[in-house]
């Protein structure tokens, strides 16, 4: 298609309405390198912003690798907010300490870090939307490189136009999008030279030790010496081998939710369900397991998906070690998958509501309750277990029950209410752990963490006239 600076951005403003990558109202964090790529989508995004009723912030990340030049990236990108009048969050972090630390690439350093400082910002700001400059170009060389790596279809597939941000918490919500991606890299730099934008040019991208460059700079004009259609024959390849990873995900989605479940700290698979499927499903039902347990798939290999699968076929008390501890041993007619520490988890996980007796004792599954009601708080708060509350704002029906979904609550000396889920994750709750927390509730609203906080709402004060007192007692 002849380059149009006005169809460029039809024609992805167009791409953002296919593929729901926003929708009014949004706050957009748009990360700017400085390079070709990024400064025509802050551009674009930027004429668009009124059409998309989007709001923009712009951040750049110094990685600290190029001296002088990233302290002019940064410069740079500091005078393209300003001109453009948008705020924008400018930061330094050391890659190479982190490559020293992760004991991994500095390529994948670089991304680790990229992405984490994005989606610290985008929390910051409360923006659920991250933008990033990858184009046409950059979908063919990710997926020569996944190819050359040996990947499956997942990652043939290459990039989503829109996906969860990368070692982020799923929970969150916060969403890569590419509004690039039908957008080539020569379009992107005629845009640049149309309307008099000046960008960065990045001396590490003619760096041919980085496997990235090496593919577009000499494997990918090689390849066209064979096929003048590469690029195309690649893009078709993304598309196709996408649309089969979808249809298989929706799959081993349904099927772990009927064969998959959980006790306490326990990862439970029905055998049974598994052992006739197609060997393809088996693999992305333990695949899809592994990335829900960890929070990502970044350690996880073919080898050990495969011996899952040889394992679902094995004879009782046959086992396989997972990366990080974990554990999958093969029992009678199920799989069971241990956490790291799992030995260590102490409690039942409540699968219902069980209604408190107010005052007296209540059993429940690993734990006895009393409940007390008193003038004054005379007892201290010196065992995790035990607590007070004003009996007025908690009331007498209250229940005990793990955590939900969506469950939020107002922690104690805190001026605001949060997710139940990033309480957790901030006070270091085992990930193993937390399905088996109770969670003391009245019909309005949690009102303790046992074991951690109660809500600051039902805090016993000077004008409590009433006091609660609930002590859990482990149960044989």
């Amino acid at each position: 298609m002849p380059y149009n600076s006005g169809t460029l951005e039809k024609r992805i403003s167009g791409f953002i309405r296919e593929y729901g990558l926003l929708s009014g109202g949004d706050k957009v964090l748009v990360a700017v390198s400085g390079g070709t790529d990024s400064v025509c989508m802050l551009h674009v995004l930027n004429n668009l912003r009124e059409t998309l009723d989007i709001q923009l912030h712009i951040a750049h990340l110094d990685h600290g690798l190029r001296g002088d030049e990233s302290g002019a990236d940064a410069g740079y990108v500091e005078s393209v907010a300003a001109a453009l009048g948008i705020s924008a969050t400018i930061e330094k972090r050391d890659v190479a300490e982190w490559r020293e630390k992760s004991k991994t690439s500095l390529e994948e350093a670089a991304r680790e870090v990229r992405y984490r400082f994005l989606e610290s910002v985008a929390r910051k700001i409360g923006a659920k939307r991250v933008a990033v400059g990858h184009t046409q170009d950059d979908q063919v060389e990710t997926t020569l490189m996944h190819f050359l790596r040996g990947s499956g279809i997942q990652g043939l597939r290459g990039l989503k136009a829109a996906a969860h941000i990368p070692y982020g918490n799923r929970e969150d919500g916060i969403w890569v999008i590419r509004p690039l991606l039908q957008i080539t890299r020569q379009e992107t730099g005629s845009y640049c030279t149309e309307h008099d934008l000046h960008p960065r040019e990045d001396s590490s991208n003619e760096q041919v030790r980085f496997l990235r460059n090496r593919i577009r700079l000499e494997l990918i004009p090689l390849l066209r010496q064979y096929n003048t259609g590469i690029d195309s024959a690649l893009l078709r390849l993304a598309d196709l081998a996408g649309e089969d990873a979808d249809f298989i995900d929706e799959q081993a989605a349904v099927i772990c939710s009927a064969s998959v479940t959980s006790e306490g700290c326990l990862t439970c698979v029905d055998s049974g369900k598994l052992r006739g499927l197609p060997l393809a499903l088996q693999r992305r039902v333990f695949r899809t397991m592994l990335g829900r347990e960890y929070g990502s798939l970044k350690n996880i290999e073919a080898a050990h998906i495969n011996a899952m699968v040889k394992l679902l076929f094995s004879d009782t008390g046959r086992s396989v070690y997972l990366p990080g501890g974990m554990i999958v041993a093969n029992e009678r007619n199920r799989m069971v998958m241990s956490p790291p520490g799992s030995a260590a988890c102490p409690w039942t996980v409540l699968d219902r509501d069980y209604v408190l007796n107010i005052p007296g004792d209540t059993k429940l599954p690993g734990w006895q309750v009393s409940a007390t009601i008193m003038n004054e708080n005379f007892f201290k708060n010196d065992d995790i277990f035990s607590a007070s509350f004003d009996l007025a704002r908690a009331g007498r029906r209250l229940t005990v029950r793990g955590r939900r979904t969506g469950d939020r609550f107002h922690p104690l000396g805190m001026t605001h209410s949060r997710k139940l889920q990033d309480f957790m994750v901030d006070t270091a709750i085992p990930r193993s752990w937390r399905a088996s927390v109770p969670v003391v509730c009245s019909p309005e609203q949690v009102i303790w963490v046992v074991g951690w906080r109660i809500d600051d709402r039902v805090k016993v004060t000077t004008s409590t006239r009433d006091v609660l007192r609930l002590d859990f007692h482990r149960a044989e």
